[in-house]
């Protein structure tokens, strides 16, 4: 089974290049502690392959022998807009590579679906004024989950696909959107993700979470990366470590490896150090 890059050069090379393919991913972090950072970074490096190989070379290197690139990049949101993308990934990242890397990630926004059984202004979400030709448009009005499942039949087979932020869904719940439709929706679509053969990342923010919802989540995808502080003395350091991951978790623990401390630079997430059980 070919291997999925996750974008981050020192991360792919310990796991033999890549996520397996067909993996459903979750990202689950605290606050700044680089999950969300981890996500921009993925997509970007994805998209620069195909748009700049001189800044991937020199950002990233060379893909595994046992790694494929996925054929198209998809970015998936529930409230924001591809313009707000660029903007707050340009805050993490050098422009060069920004603008370069997201010239190939298609952006898909649903917002629409996601605000519109909410009180929230009609004219915020799409940016003009409710026309009367729309009016007659309240009856088709589509799930948010249902929007976003259509979104992937179509476009995850051999694809990245991230998904920014699956606590948009969680801050939503309701009558309509109970958590247990969130966890059905992760189980099923980690089942329909063997198929398409791509690799699917998912944000959640910890500080969102119970510590029961967090474990239903994690038992409904393939794998989970959590991002965390680490205090020691008078510093605060950003660690990554695999709770669970088929096909990943088994070579990290083989090599010893627990956790992994992370940075954040001008080319986005890296690893810059790995620590080991002695």
């Amino acid at each position: 089974m070919a291997r999925i890059p996750f974008g981050i050069s020192r991360l792919d090379d310990q796991i033999g290049g890549g996520a397996p393919g067909g993996s459903v991913v979750l990202l689950a972090g605290e606050a700044g502690a680089g999950a969300r950072e981890f996500l921009f970074t993925s997509a970007v490096m994805n998209g620069l392959a195909y748009n700049d190989t001189d800044l991937f070379d020199l950002h990233y290197g060379d893909v595994g022998p046992a790694a494929e690139l996925p054929e198209e990049v998809h970015y998936v949101s529930f409230t924001a807009s591809g313009n707000e993308l660029h903007r707050e990934v340009s805050l993490t990242m050098d422009d060069d590579i920004v603008d370069a890397g997201l010239q190939s990630v298609r952006f898909e926004d649903l917002s629409p679906e996601f605000f519109q059984l909410s009180p929230v202004p009609r004219e915020w979400y799409v940016g003009h004024t409710r026309a009367i030709t729309e009016l007659g448009k309240d009856a088709e009005r589509r799930d948010v989950i249902e929007a976003f499942a259509d979104y992937l039949d179509a476009n995850a087979e051999n694809s990245l696909v991230v998904v920014d932020s699956l606590t948009d869904l969680v801050g939503a719940q309701t009558g309509d959107l109970p958590f247990s439709d969130i966890v059905y929706a992760l189980k099923g679509l980690r089942k329909a993700a063997r198929s398409w053969n791509g690799l699917i990342l998912i944000h959640v923010s910890q500080e969102a979470l119970t510590d029961v919802q967090l474990g239903n989540l994690v038992t409904s995808v393939d794998g989970t990366i959590q991002f965390e502080w680490e205090t020691g003395g008078n510093e605060r350091v950003r660690t990554m470590f695999v709770r669970e991951f088929r096909g990943v978790l088994s070579q990290l623990e083989d090599d010893d490896i627990i956790r992994f401390e992370t940075e954040i630079h001008e080319a986005g997430f890296d690893v810059s150090n790995v620590r080991k059980i002695r």
